[in-house]
């Protein structure tokens, strides 16, 4: 098991730009998977980004070449730069780990994020 904590929420003018963070502490933090979801009011939990324990990344549909997902095995520490950000990118945004292959089942207790247009 591992707690997390997510860092970095904020307002932002559409079209700017936030990076959020997520420390993990726990060991192995370099066996786990990364994934970052949001939820916004009223609307299911959505994929955001992962990153796998290889470096291997994947993206949803709807943040594909704006929002970059990395992570640093030294600082126990997952990020998130979210670049052209849109309105309906305002969601409260959790960090999520997971040992594969099994489900994300560590979560922080998530950042707001508000763009206004």
């Amino acid at each position: 098991q591992v707690q997390l904590a997510e860092s970095g929420g904020g307002l932002v003018q559409a079209g700017g730009s936030l990076r959020l963070s997520c420390v993990a502490s726990g060991r192995a933090f370099s066996s786990y998977d990364m994934g970052w979801f949001r939820q916004a009011p009223g609307k299911e939990r959505e994929f955001v980004a992962a990153v796998w324990s290889r470096g291997s990344t994947l993206y949803g549909d709807s943040v594909k070449g704006r929002f970059t997902i990395s992570r640093d095995n030294l600082k126990n520490t997952t990020y998130l730069q979210m670049h052209s950000l849109k309105p309906e990118d305002s969601a409260i945004y959790y960090c999520a780990a997971r040992l594969p292959p099994g489900r994300y089942d560590n979560w922080g207790q998530g950042t707001q994020v508000t763009v206004s247009s």
